[in-house]
């Protein structure tokens, strides 16, 4: 298979661009310790079992980003969903200032990326290429297609990530015209209209994509 992306070692915090990202398998983070707020406990047991797995993974390694970079205590963390749904950090029950997190998970691996500007993060397996391939034409113009090219996996498992980590980021709909509107410009190196810093890396059998927005 073609290979677009760089590899990123899973497990281990990576920088870049001001940005820390910390990417796991799954299966490795079943029997790590995940210290839960009472509020974080309310959402969790509202999710049924198996969004409930996907959601504490998420939030055990925005956790350990949190401790990483902040130097926060763990008891003292909580990520907690907007009204929109997105991730919001708290530190002792307060968003710190100027600091923004994302979270991607799929049946396979999880993600986390902290910045102190507008950041988003998300991961698309490779095997999921030919359902992305199916919605395509609602993310993708024409000549980004052309761009990504037939029979591509991993490059169609990126372009979607950096579609979705990029609306993430500016806190809009995948589902709605907002991929539409963000143009695609390149794979190699990712490159993203607007102002927007991209990177795409492959990790074992996913794509995780991370964009920065503003000045």
């Amino acid at each position: 298979m073609e290979t677009v992306f760089r590899p990123l070692v899973p497990g281990r915090v990576h920088h870049w661009g001001g940005a820390g990202l910390l990417v796991a398998r799954r299966p490795d983070l079943t029997h790590l310790p995940l210290c839960l707020s009472p509020a974080e406990q309310r959402v969790a047991r509202a999710l049924p079992a198996w969004r409930r797995s996907e959601w504490m993974a998420g939030r055990l390694l925005a956790k350990r980003l949190a401790g990483e970079l902040l130097g926060a205590p763990a008891q003292e963390v909580e990520v907690l969903p907007r009204e929109d749904g997105s991730p919001q950090l708290l530190v002792g029950g307060s968003p710190p200032p100027r600091v923004h997190v994302s979270i991607s998970h799929t049946a396979g691996h999880a993600a986390a990326a902290l910045a102190r500007r507008p950041v988003g993060v998300d991961l698309c397996e490779t095997g999921s290429a030919a359902a992305v391939r199916r919605v395509a034409d609602h993310a993708f113009s024409p000549g980004e297609l052309s761009l990504i090219g037939p029979d591509r996996p991993e490059a169609l498992a990126g372009a979607w990530a950096l579609k979705e980590a990029a609306v993430k980021a500016d806190r809009s709909g995948v589902f709605g015209p907002a991929p539409r509107r963000i143009p695609l410009l390149g794979l190699r190196p990712p490159a993203l209209g607007g102002p927007r810093r991209a990177m795409a890396w492959r990790t074992g059998e996913a794509v995780v994509a991370l964009v920065l927005t503003g000045p």
